[in-house]
């Protein structure tokens, strides 16, 4: 099933592309709203490293560490939004990526 969904995404996100319109397939859409998506980095700006978290453990901990690492880098809040999906794999990034589209405001 997983293979069948991954080859529906692709070919969509391939005509889109021929057509153009690349942002309207699902692996553009993204959890957090326009306004979190337009919010820039800072110019000085480093990307931190985080640690993965895959499903497995307690979320809340990788959230809390999360917080921790990006209030030490003076990160706001709304730009920790941006950089959550860079700390999850496995179960964690499928259940990011079957949010729904701009469920996330903050």
């Amino acid at each position: 099933m997983k293979a069948e969904k991954i080859k529906h995404l692709l070919a969509n996100a391939v005509k889109a592309q021929l057509a153009g319109d690349v942002c309207k397939t699902h692996l553009c859409i993204k959890p957090y709203t326009h306004r979190v998506d337009s919010l820039c980095m800072p110019r000085s700006y480093q990307p931190l490293k985080f640690q993965q978290f895959d499903g497995k453990g307690n979320p809340e901990q990788h959230v809390a560490h999360i917080i921790e690492t990006c209030n030490n880098a003076s990160t706001d809040g709304d730009l920790m939004v941006k950089q959550f999906v860079w700390t999850l794999n496995g179960i964690a990034f499928e259940w990011y990526t079957d949010l729904e589209p701009k469920s996330i405001n903050s």
